[in-house]
């Protein structure tokens, strides 16, 4: 078994794609039982989140990974290959590293991915779909996210897709205050979309939810109201900022509904930011004339500013992510070797508890001490040397180098021993 990660993300495909392959957060554990479940995978978790959807695997070869996906999300596995990155053993652990610190993040730097690849290792566990090398990797991943927090200034100045949504929205409407704004969703973006928005004071907010207790739950943080998402469509038209990030797989926002809304607005504009993957809007409402509408990748170019002043610090995180990968491929490697040394170390254990017994037996019959000393350290001389003394004198002539090379190293003989 090797390891490998296969999988997509802002940089790789367009949202289009990306929503195609996305995982909602409550099909996850049953996708990751059944990756792991699949002949010739023995290791398995799953990231997706509105930027990337990632396999990472100790399985056979990656061909099983893409079929598998392909299979799951019902799709040609010749219409996703173009866009997906297969990477073995220390590329992705090198990845995973890089994900985790926040290096591979639309918004460079930030840390919302460091508790979602969290998320995602809990789901794998409680799946059963981790062993020891996922374990490790991942471990190892949150260790060199930690190294790059403290060891640099990565996350300095970096703009996040909430506060890129606040500075969007102001390029449309000149203040904020005389506005009313709606959220979609009680989720952790939509919670840090509104905290961006409540700085700017505007003149009303609302969240919109399937629950309305966990809506009013974050409403009252902002002094706003709270309502049930059947209601969306009668009270879309009240509001002029619309943002929206649920998990839903299918538009929850249709073109009938928000062309309803901007006629009963008298056409006054609406700014709306899709935040979702699979999107909550449908992207034909985009091509209204009235509606501003931005989705997750429409903000690369506003969350992207300040990554000039943060080349250094991206130089230094990417040397702490080398040295991590480094470590990790060292103990991967070293894990190979555990039985081997395992089963060392049983046959030596025999040995000296066969010779003991032995030796114990002699002392017993009264037999003089140093004699069954001496005995017991020679035979467990021979029987130690035997194996090696056997391989040499039994070995092929093409053999004898690599063998009397190994020995001299294992033993550390030297010329003039």
């Amino acid at each position: 078994m090797s390891l490998f990660a296969l999988g997509l993300n802002h940089e790789t495909a367009p949202i289009s794609v990306r929503e195609k392959l996305a995982f909602s957060p409550e099909e996850l554990r049953a996708a990751v039982a059944e990756l792991v479940a699949t002949h010739g995978v023995h290791e398995a978790a799953i990231v997706s989140t509105c930027n990337r959807t990632e396999l990472y695997a100790s399985a056979r070869d990656e061909a099983i990974l893409l079929d598998w996906l392909a299979q799951s999300r019902q799709l040609d596995r010749a219409t996703i290959t173009p866009y997906l990155y297969r990477l073995p053993e220390r590329d992705a652990a090198r990845h995973v590293f890089r994900v985790a610190a926040g290096l591979d993040s639309m918004v460079l730097g930030e840390t919302q991915i460091l508790g979602q690849l969290k998320d995602a290792v809990r789901e794998a566990q409680e799946a059963g779909g981790l062993g020891a090398s996922l374990n490790g990797l991942f471990q190892k991943a949150f260790a060199v996210a930690k190294d790059v927090r403290t060891q640099t200034a990565i996350g300095a100045n970096s703009v996040s897709m909430a506060a890129a949504a606040v500075k969007l929205a102001e390029r449309l409407f000149p203040d904020i205050a005389e506005l009313d704004v709606l959220f979609i969703g009680a989720g952790e973006m939509i919670e840090l979309c509104a905290t961006h928005f409540a700085a700017k004071r505007p003149r009303r907010m609302a969240v919109a939810n399937r629950t309305v207790e966990r809506g009013q739950a974050l409403a009252q943080q902002f002094g706003g109201e709270a309502f049930a998402l059947a209601e969306l469509p009668d009270r879309l038209p009240q509001f002029d900022i619309v943002i929206t990030s649920t998990a839903s797989q299918l538009p929850i926002i249709g073109l009938g509904a928000v062309e309803r809304a901007v006629k009963a607005r008298k056409h006054r504009p609406i700014f709306m930011v899709d935040l979702a993957v699979p999107r909550d809007v449908e992207p034909e409402v985009g091509a209204l004339p009235d509606v501003y509408l931005y989705s997750v990748d429409d903000l690369a170019e506003v969350v992207r500013q300040g990554r000039a002043e943060r080349v250094q610090a991206v130089e230094a995180a990417s040397v702490i992510v080398e040295q991590g990968a480094d470590e990790f491929m060292q103990w991967l490697d070293n894990r190979a070797l555990v039985p081997t040394i395992r089963a060392l170390k049983d046959h030596a254990e025999r040995l000296r508890r066969h010779e003991l017994e032995r030796a114990s037996k002699l002392l017993q019959k009264g037999e003089d001490p140093a004699a069954v000393l001496e005995s017991l350290s020679l035979s467990l001389s021979n029987k130690f040397l035997h194996a090696p003394l056997a391989a040499l004198n039994q070995a092929a002539t093409s053999q004898h180098g690599d063998l009397i090379d190994a020995v001299r190293r294992l033993y550390h003989l030297h010329d003039e021993e």
